[in-house]
């Protein structure tokens, strides 16, 4: 009877996912689908405590507030837990049973410090614009996706620039996460410095930094989850964690405080002000970063897990890419709808294919733990700023190892990456950077006579953004 059973469930995977036709078994997928989960399991903790400075905490409670932690007892930082957890589960179940790729997907980082310092911080929109922009994103992203238009983008950026974007959002997110944990702070003579390495703040951020990249430098997998949960619990002494009305299991979260939470008549009149055109101009430069950062993030995680798995198709490219891409546009929307910011293919995947997760019933497998997560929002109240801090930096280092990859000797594409790279921390503006890589791109090719080298979409853009700099100085 028992074998039966089990050729049954074997029948239903086998037609789901075609496991014999990708040469693995049910154990194997099942179990590189628990490696990618908790390789990326991180972002349950720290996607609420970056949105949180968006706005998306409690009225009148400081980001940086003990009370801001606790989701328990704010509903809104709940909230976008729950977002969290359910964009992940979409985005990565459609990625399973549409795709069939072993690819996990969540709200990204870089895309959620966008979210926070650039779109609202810096520009100056509520999380409720911010969130409509993200679904106009998602909206674009299905149509270019739908449309040959994606890989004419794809095609016309020019390779270095991806490869600087992903560095330079690499550095963006270490300094954040300096900043998250007291180690860099403001100097009124020098811009930053270092903070006093002696407060409890720094020492649980230092403590959380050696021990996680001790467990990466070993290969543990899981090693940036095993670091947070580390630091939350050496941050109890020092004070930094807070265990007060802690619930290990608890009720999903409710929704409702960021479900829907749209303000698009707010969005296309925040740059009223400086005139209804400069509102509009805002705006398509927020959703086109949006949109671009999403579209290659996914595509390098994509062609880069792809190739070093050998899943390329004959003629070289991802099996069933558009589809993949059409999970990652669905689950953006949908998290928009929800209340979290862009969701992205996680490069984490990496640690599940390498497992040999060759199929969607991997992905299918972290969809079902991001859903099981939903029941564990009491511990999202317990992890601090200093402990999520450690893994904003490892996660830093990760995305900077696509600059070696950048050609600095040829000046026409080092200057435009080096800007694009160092922009994006300088001016803490994740846009600001992409900018500043596509303006100076055309100029630099013209100037040398290579202007063939330069695809007609790049001075669109770079039109575009210099407008964007004019209108809104």
């Amino acid at each position: 009877m028992k074998s039966t059973k089990n050729k049954v469930e074997k029948s239903i995977f086998e037609k789901l996912f075609k496991l014999r036709e990708n040469n693995t078994t049910v154990k194997t997928e099942i179990l590189a689908g628990i490696t990618t989960f908790i390789t990326m399991a991180y972002i349950i903790f720290v996607n609420p405590n970056i949105l949180k400075f968006a706005g998306m905490n409690l009225p009148g409670i400081k980001g940086d507030g003990a009370a801001a932690f606790n989701a328990l007892n704010d509903p809104v930082v709940a909230s976008v837990f729950a977002a969290t957890c359910l964009a992940a589960a979409v985005g990565t179940f459609v990625m399973a049973f549409y795709a069939n790729l072993p690819f996990a997907q969540a709200p990204g980082m870089g895309l959620n410090a966008f979210f926070t310092y650039s779109v609202c911080l810096t520009l100056g929109y509520t999380w409720q614009q911010a969130l409509a922009a993200v679904l106009l994103s998602g909206i674009l992203f299905i149509i270019i996706t739908l449309t040959t238009l994606r890989e004419k983008i794809v095609d016309a950026l020019p390779q270095n620039l991806k490869l600087a974007i992903s560095g330079g959002i690499g550095l963006f997110i270490a300094l954040i996460g300096f900043k998250s944990g007291k180690i860099i702070v403001s100097n009124q003579e020098t811009l930053v410095t270092f903070g006093n390495l002696t407060t409890p703040s720094a020492i649980v951020t230092l403590i959380g930094i050696t021990v996680t990249a001790i467990f990466m430098a070993r290969k543990v997998k899981g090693s940036i989850l095993y670091g947070i949960v580390i630091t939350a619990i050496v941050g109890i002494p020092f004070g930094i964690t807070k265990l007060s009305g802690i619930h290990l299991i608890s009720a999903p979260p409710s929704l409702a405080p960021t479900f829907m939470k749209f303000d698009f008549a707010g969005l296309l009149g925040a740059g009223a002000s400086k005139g209804v055109f400069a509102g509009i101009i805002s705006v398509i430069m927020v959703v086109i970063t949006f949109s671009l950062v999403d579209l290659f993030d996914t595509i390098g995680t994509l062609v880069g897990t792809a190739t070093k798995a050998n899943m390329l198709d004959e003629n070289g490219r991802v099996k069933n890419m558009k589809k993949a891409l059409m999970a990652d546009a669905v689950a953006t929307t949908a998290g928009a709808f929800m209340g979290t910011s862009t969701v992205v293919t996680y490069v984490e995947s990496t640690a599940g294919v390498a497992e040999g997760g060759r199929t969607g019933l991997t992905s299918a497998t972290v969809g079902v733990l991001f859903l099981c997560s939903l029941f564990f929002s009491g511990l999202v109240g317990v992890v601090p700023a200093e402990a999520t801090a450690p893994a904003l930096v490892i996660v830093g280092v990760l995305m900077m190892s696509a600059v070696t990859k950048i050609d600095f000797e040829d000046f026409t594409e080092a200057l435009p990456a080096f800007f694009t790279i160092a922009i994006m921390p300088f001016s803490y503006s994740i846009a600001n950077g992409i900018a500043a890589g596509i303006i100076f791109y055309p100029i630099v090719k013209v100037a040398t006579g290579r202007h063939k080298e330069v695809s007609p979409i790049i001075y669109v853009l770079a039109v575009l953004f210099i407008i964007r700099f004019i209108v809104l100085p």
